[in-house]
Protein backbone atom coordinates (compact mmCIF):
# COMPACT_ATOMS: atom_id res chain seq x y z
CA UNK A 1 0.00 0.00 0.00
CA UNK A 2 1.26 3.48 -0.86
CA UNK A 3 1.07 5.94 2.02
CA UNK A 4 1.25 9.70 2.06
CA UNK A 5 4.83 10.82 2.73
CA UNK A 6 5.27 13.96 4.83
CA UNK A 7 8.67 15.61 4.54
CA UNK A 8 8.03 19.28 5.23
CA UNK A 9 10.91 21.54 6.20
CA UNK A 10 10.19 22.93 9.70
CA UNK A 11 11.93 26.18 8.66
CA UNK A 12 9.51 28.57 6.96
CA UNK A 13 12.23 30.81 5.54
CA UNK A 14 15.81 31.90 6.15
CA UNK A 15 17.33 35.35 5.79
CA UNK A 16 21.04 35.32 6.52
CA UNK A 17 21.43 33.91 10.01
CA UNK A 18 17.75 34.50 10.77
CA UNK A 19 15.54 31.43 10.58
CA UNK A 20 11.76 31.55 11.05
CA UNK A 21 10.14 28.23 11.92
CA UNK A 22 6.64 27.11 11.07
CA UNK A 23 6.14 26.22 14.73
CA UNK A 24 6.99 29.75 15.82
CA UNK A 25 4.53 31.24 13.34
CA UNK A 26 1.81 28.78 14.36
CA UNK A 27 2.52 29.53 18.03
CA UNK A 28 2.36 33.31 17.66
CA UNK A 29 -0.63 33.56 15.27
CA UNK A 30 -3.30 32.24 17.68
CA UNK A 31 -2.02 34.56 20.41
CA UNK A 32 -2.72 37.54 18.15
CA UNK A 33 -6.07 36.09 17.03
CA UNK A 34 -7.03 35.21 20.58
CA UNK A 35 -6.23 38.70 21.83
CA UNK A 36 -8.57 40.25 19.27
CA UNK A 37 -11.28 37.69 20.02
CA UNK A 38 -11.12 38.37 23.78
CA UNK A 39 -11.29 42.13 23.13
CA UNK A 40 -14.49 41.49 21.15
CA UNK A 41 -15.87 39.39 24.02
CA UNK A 42 -14.99 42.03 26.64
CA UNK A 43 -16.57 44.80 24.55
CA UNK A 44 -19.63 42.65 23.84
CA UNK A 45 -20.21 42.20 27.58
CA UNK A 46 -19.44 45.74 28.63
CA UNK A 47 -16.02 45.04 30.11
CA UNK A 48 -12.88 47.12 29.71
CA UNK A 49 -11.24 45.67 26.59
CA UNK A 50 -7.94 47.38 27.45
CA UNK A 51 -7.42 44.77 30.18
CA UNK A 52 -7.09 42.00 27.59
CA UNK A 53 -3.49 42.80 26.65
CA UNK A 54 -2.45 42.57 30.28
CA UNK A 55 -4.45 39.37 30.73
CA UNK A 56 -2.76 37.70 27.78
CA UNK A 57 0.65 38.56 29.22
CA UNK A 58 -0.30 36.64 32.37
CA UNK A 59 -1.75 33.80 30.28
CA UNK A 60 1.24 33.57 27.94
CA UNK A 61 3.76 33.42 30.77
CA UNK A 62 1.61 30.83 32.53
CA UNK A 63 1.36 28.66 29.39
CA UNK A 64 5.08 28.70 28.60
CA UNK A 65 6.33 28.21 32.17
CA UNK A 66 3.67 25.62 32.98
CA UNK A 67 4.13 23.69 29.73
CA UNK A 68 7.91 23.57 30.16
CA UNK A 69 7.82 22.53 33.81
CA UNK A 70 5.09 20.02 33.00
CA UNK A 71 7.26 18.38 30.34
CA UNK A 72 10.26 18.24 32.66
CA UNK A 73 8.35 16.86 35.66
CA UNK A 74 5.78 14.63 33.96
CA UNK A 75 7.68 13.11 31.05
CA UNK A 76 11.43 13.06 31.80
CA UNK A 77 12.01 13.93 35.48
CA UNK A 78 15.19 11.87 35.96
CA UNK A 79 16.99 13.68 33.12
CA UNK A 80 16.03 17.18 34.28
CA UNK A 81 16.78 16.49 37.94
CA UNK A 82 20.24 15.36 36.81
CA UNK A 83 20.58 18.38 34.46
CA UNK A 84 18.56 21.19 36.07
CA UNK A 85 19.94 23.91 33.77
CA UNK A 86 18.35 22.07 30.83
CA UNK A 87 14.96 23.06 32.22
CA UNK A 88 15.58 26.53 30.78
CA UNK A 89 16.55 25.19 27.32
CA UNK A 90 13.10 25.70 25.80
CA UNK A 91 14.63 26.00 22.32
CA UNK A 92 15.54 22.30 22.50
CA UNK A 93 11.83 21.40 22.56
CA UNK A 94 9.59 19.89 25.18
CA UNK A 95 6.26 21.47 26.18
CA UNK A 96 3.45 19.57 27.90
CA UNK A 97 -0.13 20.70 27.31
CA UNK A 98 -1.26 19.51 30.75
CA UNK A 99 1.36 21.70 32.40
CA UNK A 100 0.41 24.56 30.11
CA UNK A 101 -3.21 24.18 31.19
CA UNK A 102 -2.30 24.43 34.86
CA UNK A 103 0.03 27.32 34.16
CA UNK A 104 -2.55 29.43 32.33
CA UNK A 105 -5.10 28.85 35.10
CA UNK A 106 -2.61 30.08 37.71
CA UNK A 107 -1.65 33.04 35.51
CA UNK A 108 -5.28 34.04 35.02
CA UNK A 109 -5.98 33.68 38.75
CA UNK A 110 -3.24 36.21 39.49
CA UNK A 111 -4.68 38.45 36.78
CA UNK A 112 -8.25 38.48 38.14
CA UNK A 113 -6.99 39.06 41.69
CA UNK A 114 -5.21 42.19 40.50
CA UNK A 115 -8.04 43.57 38.34
CA UNK A 116 -10.98 42.40 40.46
CA UNK A 117 -12.67 40.20 37.82
CA UNK A 118 -14.74 37.05 38.28
CA UNK A 119 -12.40 34.10 37.89
CA UNK A 120 -14.92 31.59 36.54
CA UNK A 121 -16.41 34.20 34.18
CA UNK A 122 -12.96 34.71 32.67
CA UNK A 123 -12.15 30.98 32.46
CA UNK A 124 -15.41 30.37 30.59
CA UNK A 125 -14.53 32.91 27.93
CA UNK A 126 -10.84 32.07 27.74
CA UNK A 127 -11.77 28.59 26.53
CA UNK A 128 -12.48 29.99 23.05
CA UNK A 129 -9.03 31.51 22.29
CA UNK A 130 -7.35 28.67 24.19
CA UNK A 131 -8.81 25.97 21.95
CA UNK A 132 -7.75 27.98 18.88
CA UNK A 133 -4.25 28.10 20.34
CA UNK A 134 -4.28 24.32 20.85
CA UNK A 135 -5.35 23.77 17.23
CA UNK A 136 -2.49 25.89 15.86
CA UNK A 137 0.10 24.30 18.15
CA UNK A 138 -0.80 20.80 17.00
CA UNK A 139 -0.49 21.97 13.40
CA UNK A 140 2.95 23.26 14.38
CA UNK A 141 3.77 19.80 15.74
CA UNK A 142 2.70 18.37 12.39
CA UNK A 143 5.04 20.74 10.55
CA UNK A 144 7.85 19.61 12.88
CA UNK A 145 7.02 15.90 12.40
CA UNK A 146 6.69 15.44 16.16
CA UNK A 147 4.10 14.04 18.62
CA UNK A 148 4.00 10.94 16.44
CA UNK A 149 1.36 8.25 16.32
CA UNK A 150 2.03 4.54 16.45
CA UNK A 151 2.74 2.34 13.47
CA UNK A 152 -0.41 1.37 11.57
CA UNK A 153 -1.70 0.11 8.23
CA UNK A 154 -4.84 2.26 8.05
CA UNK A 155 -5.31 3.88 4.59
CA UNK A 156 -4.79 7.40 5.95
CA UNK A 157 -1.48 6.57 7.67
CA UNK A 158 1.37 9.01 7.07
CA UNK A 159 5.10 8.35 6.72
CA UNK A 160 7.05 11.11 8.49
CA UNK A 161 10.16 10.92 6.31
CA UNK A 162 12.19 13.21 8.56
CA UNK A 163 11.85 10.60 11.33
CA UNK A 164 11.66 7.17 9.68
CA UNK A 165 9.90 5.23 6.91
CA UNK A 166 7.18 3.79 9.12
CA UNK A 167 3.49 4.51 8.33
CA UNK A 168 1.94 6.03 11.44
CA UNK A 169 -1.28 7.46 12.81
CA UNK A 170 -1.20 11.26 12.23
CA UNK A 171 -1.92 11.85 15.92
CA UNK A 172 -1.22 15.59 15.64
CA UNK A 173 -3.92 15.93 12.99
CA UNK A 174 -6.37 13.88 15.05
CA UNK A 175 -5.93 16.36 17.89
CA UNK A 176 -5.98 19.43 15.63
CA UNK A 177 -9.24 18.34 13.98
CA UNK A 178 -10.78 17.55 17.37
CA UNK A 179 -9.81 20.98 18.70
CA UNK A 180 -11.25 22.73 15.65
CA UNK A 181 -14.66 21.13 16.17
CA UNK A 182 -14.50 21.85 19.91
CA UNK A 183 -13.87 25.50 19.03
CA UNK A 184 -16.97 25.55 16.81
CA UNK A 185 -18.99 24.04 19.66
CA UNK A 186 -17.74 26.46 22.33
CA UNK A 187 -18.13 29.53 20.14
CA UNK A 188 -21.65 28.53 19.12
CA UNK A 189 -22.70 27.91 22.73
CA UNK A 190 -21.21 31.24 23.81
CA UNK A 191 -22.74 33.29 21.01
CA UNK A 192 -26.20 31.76 20.82
CA UNK A 193 -26.95 30.67 24.38
CA UNK A 194 -29.43 32.99 26.06
CA UNK A 195 -28.80 31.66 29.54
CA UNK A 196 -25.10 30.83 29.77
CA UNK A 197 -24.44 29.69 33.31
CA UNK A 198 -21.15 30.22 35.09
CA UNK A 199 -18.70 27.35 34.64
CA UNK A 200 -20.57 25.66 31.78
CA UNK A 201 -18.20 26.65 28.96
CA UNK A 202 -15.11 25.81 31.00
CA UNK A 203 -16.68 22.48 31.92
CA UNK A 204 -17.43 21.71 28.26
CA UNK A 205 -13.88 22.69 27.33
CA UNK A 206 -12.25 20.40 29.89
CA UNK A 207 -14.61 17.52 29.18
CA UNK A 208 -14.27 17.48 25.39
CA UNK A 209 -10.57 18.38 25.19
CA UNK A 210 -9.43 15.77 27.67
CA UNK A 211 -11.79 13.12 26.35
CA UNK A 212 -10.13 13.66 22.97
CA UNK A 213 -6.69 13.49 24.59
CA UNK A 214 -7.61 10.34 26.49
CA UNK A 215 -8.72 8.56 23.29
CA UNK A 216 -6.00 9.83 20.95
CA UNK A 217 -3.26 8.82 23.39
CA UNK A 218 -4.10 5.18 22.56
CA UNK A 219 -2.59 5.70 19.08
CA UNK A 220 0.34 7.89 20.16
CA UNK A 221 3.89 6.84 20.78
CA UNK A 222 4.62 6.97 24.49
CA UNK A 223 6.30 10.25 25.37
CA UNK A 224 7.39 9.62 28.94
CA UNK A 225 11.01 8.53 29.35
CA UNK A 226 10.07 5.95 31.97
CA UNK A 227 8.19 2.76 31.21
CA UNK A 228 4.85 1.65 32.57
CA UNK A 229 2.91 -1.56 32.35
CA UNK A 230 -0.32 0.19 33.28
CA UNK A 231 -3.18 0.29 30.76
CA UNK A 232 -3.15 4.10 30.62
CA UNK A 233 -0.05 6.11 29.75
CA UNK A 234 1.20 9.29 31.42
CA UNK A 235 -0.79 11.63 29.18
CA UNK A 236 -3.99 9.72 29.88
CA UNK A 237 -3.41 9.65 33.63
CA UNK A 238 -2.88 13.41 33.57
CA UNK A 239 -6.06 13.87 31.51
CA UNK A 240 -8.36 12.10 33.96
CA UNK A 241 -8.42 14.81 36.68
CA UNK A 242 -9.15 17.52 34.10
CA UNK A 243 -11.93 15.40 32.61
CA UNK A 244 -13.52 14.82 36.02
CA UNK A 245 -13.30 18.52 36.90
CA UNK A 246 -14.96 19.34 33.58
CA UNK A 247 -17.86 17.00 34.25
CA UNK A 248 -18.19 18.42 37.75
CA UNK A 249 -18.36 21.98 36.40
CA UNK A 250 -21.07 21.03 33.91
CA UNK A 251 -23.17 19.52 36.72
CA UNK A 252 -22.45 22.55 38.93
CA UNK A 253 -23.49 25.02 36.24
CA UNK A 254 -26.69 23.16 35.41
CA UNK A 255 -27.75 23.28 39.07
CA UNK A 256 -27.42 27.05 39.24
CA UNK A 257 -30.57 29.11 39.22
CA UNK A 258 -31.21 31.05 36.05
CA UNK A 259 -30.06 34.65 36.31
Amino acid sequence: MDYFVWNANPVLFEFGTLRVFWYGLLFATPILLGTQLMKWIFAREGKNAELVDSGFTYAFIGIVVGARLGHCLFYDPSYYFANPMKIFAVWEGGLASHGGGLGVIIGLYLFVKKYKLNFLWLLDRMTIPTIIFAFFVRMGNFMNSEILGRETDVPWAIIFARVDNVPRHPAQLYEAISYFFIFLLLFSVYKFSKNLKSGFLFGLFLTFVFTARLLIEFVKERQASYGSDFFLNTGQMLSLPFLLIGLGLIVYSMKQKAK
